[in-house]
């Protein structure tokens, strides 16, 4: 069960890479063109699609330590620390209709980036800068699909699609309050 929630874990991993660096090119392409529809969509409805990466990043995590029997290190538990929230700050914005929590949504998903970079650049052979502290290894690779695919891949990949979410939800309430 663990090999297969790796494969797709790491596929859909590959495929929200891709269309990362594809809705990049997009926008930076169409952001002068307010009434875009591919950027409108996505941004009016952010706020659903990052609670939806950030809530499977969360049972991932979960899985993972749970199921798998992974134990988190120190850097995977700061990940977490920061993910979690998301998904219930997230949520309660989706019911609530709430488009001023985009900025807390941007900056936990910011400060989650850099801790994700962070771990990934010491899972592939980076010197630590900060000591991970006792316990499992940062450098430990649990899951490594595809030469490049890990724990912290998939949670960096997670951050940026919340962030990408978040900035574009962010950007379509601003269009909007500028047309009332």
């Amino acid at each position: 069960m663990v090999f297969t929630v790796n494969k797709i874990l790491a596929l859909c991993t590959i495929v929200a890479q891709a269309s990362l660096v594809l809705g990049l090119l997009y926008f930076l392409i169409n952001r002068k063109n307010q009434q875009d529809k591919i950027i409108g969509f996505f941004g009016k409805y952010g706020t659903q699609f990052a609670f939806l990466f950030a809530l499977i990043a969360m049972l991932s995590s979960l899985f993972y330590s749970s199921i798998a029997g992974y134990e988190p290190c120190f850097l995977c538990w700061w990940q977490r620390i920061f993910m979690y929230p998301l998904v219930f700050i997230l949520a309660m914005a989706w019911i609530k209709k709430d488009h001023k929590v985009i900025n807390y949504v941007l900056m936990l998903g910011l400060i989650g980036v850099v801790i994700s970079l962070y771990h990934n650049y010491i899972l592939f052979g980076g010197s630590e800068l900060i000591s991970c502290g006792t316990g499992a290894s940062c450098a430990r690779r649990y899951v490594f699909e595809y030469g490049y695919i890990s724990i912290p891949t998939m949670c960096l990949t997670s951050y940026l699609l919340v962030l990408g979410f978040a900035f574009l939800k962010k950007r379509h309430n601003k269009h909007r309050a500028l047309s009332n």
